[in-house]
């Protein structure tokens, strides 16, 4: 499906708030009934953001790291005795029941280590990047579901709602729409707190307003106060409809997604709905002092396990389950070293959750290489661009074609296993690369080392260094390679001794090599 053909199953929203009776709601575009033939017209993506940057380290679990772990942060790592295996390398914060069982049902995968290169750290910056997929020097002012919406709607928010769009395109849930649908004159989302609770805004008579910046802006806040109302209709209609069919515990993430089921199940037809978990920035309690498997991590983590499995049964009791899939993202990861307060400060790359009975039971990457020592303020190197998790979500998911997502996301763009057991794209593409052929020597190294490695066929390859903090300092590498061994020299001299990275990208695959200048 190109994807002018997926804006044309969706619909559009405005960007002003509304309250109506405790239920805050802005104005958007609806979109319409969708077609029977095509395979990706009812597919539908929850987004689920945890605010604040989370401990990956202490929620996947690198069991084969411990060792060196334990050095760098021995008040706070999780024994791994209590960790949820996944595998014989991996495993989950104890406290991640409902994970580990959506895992060995095939209803859950974990991709390592996501980040972008040259991470910010900063709250606000780092979020603006994850929602508008920018690069770290770039400066966008649309969102990266946003932007795929607009083309279709130039002309919004004039002639919404419709006939054609009778449905909100995509939801947040709470107060505060997210940027990650903010087109180029209004955002494609609307905000919603309760389904059941709001009631009309009074929208005056008709005026003409003065063409004038000021009546332009009053004939825009009339157009929205109509969008709400009539959307306000739909939501209504559809929540009455629906029927939660699983029990759900009791917090706000697990409120947030039972209304997405119950609106689901009433029969409405948005494609994108985002929910928040806030409380994850843990510079100070993150595990108790006496316990580090208890403390103000855990119990986030808890909710968020409890909350996702609980609306995956849902789905599933509701017969909706291969229609829905899911994804976290955190703004960033915590660094690899502890601090005295029990707790961690701004890293770089962290791993994120997909969920849904068509993600299958999967880890894409390779738990992060920790080293025995590391310069203060060292995060988890970046293996996967996020960009990649969004492309090959828009790709397999939304049938979006791998041109169009180069062009409107990132031009460096590659492919990702996530979607696996549904009647959707998939991939069967044979790896090319041998992990285990790269090496580098010398390693330590005073002036350059050479970067070597194998490649069984022809693949598209990319060479970079990180320094500790998750700048990229140089490209080695971007181009096609044909099969066989290949090198390339870094020259490092100009730089200050310590550690740094090496990111060798070919095809879906990467590999992280330390690499040590003295």
């Amino acid at each position: 499906m190109k994807r002018r053909n997926f804006i044309k199953t969706a619909g559009v929203a405005a960007t002003v708030p509304m309250v109506l009776n405790g239920m805050k709601i802005s104005a958007a575009p609806m979109s319409p009934l969708f077609s029977s033939v095509d395979p990706y017209s009812d597919k539908v993506l929850v987004i689920v953001r945890l605010s604040g940057g989370y401990d990956g380290l202490n929620v996947v679990l690198p069991l084969d790291q411990y060792s060196n772990l334990s050095k760098l942060r021995a008040n706070i790592l999780i024994p791994d005795t209590k960790a949820l295996k996944i595998s014989t390398e991996t495993g989950l914060h104890p406290t991640m029941t409902g994970f580990q069982q959506l895992f060995q049902d095939g209803k859950l995968g974990v991709v390592h280590s996501v980040g972008y290169p040259n991470q910010n750290r900063s709250h606000f910056r780092s979020t603006d990047i994850w929602q508008s997929a920018s690069s770290a020097n770039e400066y966008l002012n649309t969102g990266w579901v946003g932007r795929y919406f607009q083309d279709d709607h130039p002309t919004y928010p004039e002639g919404y709602p419709s006939g054609e769009f009778p449905d909100p395109f995509a939801i947040t849930l709470g107060s505060t729409v997210s940027e990650t649908c903010q087109g180029t004159v209004g955002n494609f989302s609307l905000t919603l707190t309760d389904p059941f609770n709001f009631g009309k805004l009074t929208e005056g008579k008709e005026t003409l307003f003065p063409e004038t910046p000021y009546g332009q802006e009053l004939s825009f806040l009339r157009t929205s106060i109509s969008q709400t109302n009539q959307y306000a209709d739909v939501i209504g209609a559809a929540s009455k409809k629906g029927k939660n069919l699983a029990t759900y515990p009791t917090s706000n993430l697990a409120s947030q997604l039972k209304n997405v089921a119950l609106l689901l199940s009433g029969g409405i037809k948005t494609r994108v709905f985002v929910a928040n978990l806030g409380g994850f920035d843990t510079h100070a309690n993150q595990v108790d002092v006496s316990d580090t498997t208890r403390g103000t991590q855990r119990e986030l983590l808890l909710i968020l396990s409890e909350a996702i499995k609980a609306f995956q049964e849902d789905l599933r009791l509701m017969q909706l389950e291969e229609r829905v899939l899911g994804l976290t993202f955190s703004e960033f990861g915590r660094q690899i070293k502890s601090n005295f307060s029990m707790g961690t400060d701004h890293g770089t790359a962290a791993p994120l959750f997909v969920f849904g009975s068509c993600v299958g039971k999967q880890i894409v990457g390779k738990n992060p290489e920790i080293p025995a020592t590391v310069p203060d303020q060292t995060g988890v190197p970046m293996q996967i661009d996020f960009r990649d998790v969004y492309g090959s979500i828009l790709q397999d998911w939304f049938g979006v074609s791998e041109a169009e997502i180069k062009d409107y996301l990132f031009a460096n763009y590659t492919r990702l296993p996530i979607v696996k057991n549904c009647a959707v794209a998939t991939d069967t593409e044979d790896l090319s690369f041998e992990p285990t052929s790269v090496k580098a020597y010398p390693n330590p190294f005073r002036e350059s080392s050479r970067i070597s490695f194998r490649l069984n066929g022809s693949a598209w390859t990319r060479i970079s260094v990180f320094d500790n903090i998750g700048s990229e300092l140089k490209v080695l590498m971007s181009q096609q390679l044909g099969a066989g061994d290949h090198q390339v020299d870094f020259v490092g001299d100009y730089l200050p001794a310590g550690i740094y990275f090496c990111r060798i990208q070919v095809g879906r695959e990467v590999q992280t090599l330390r690499m040590v200048k003295i």
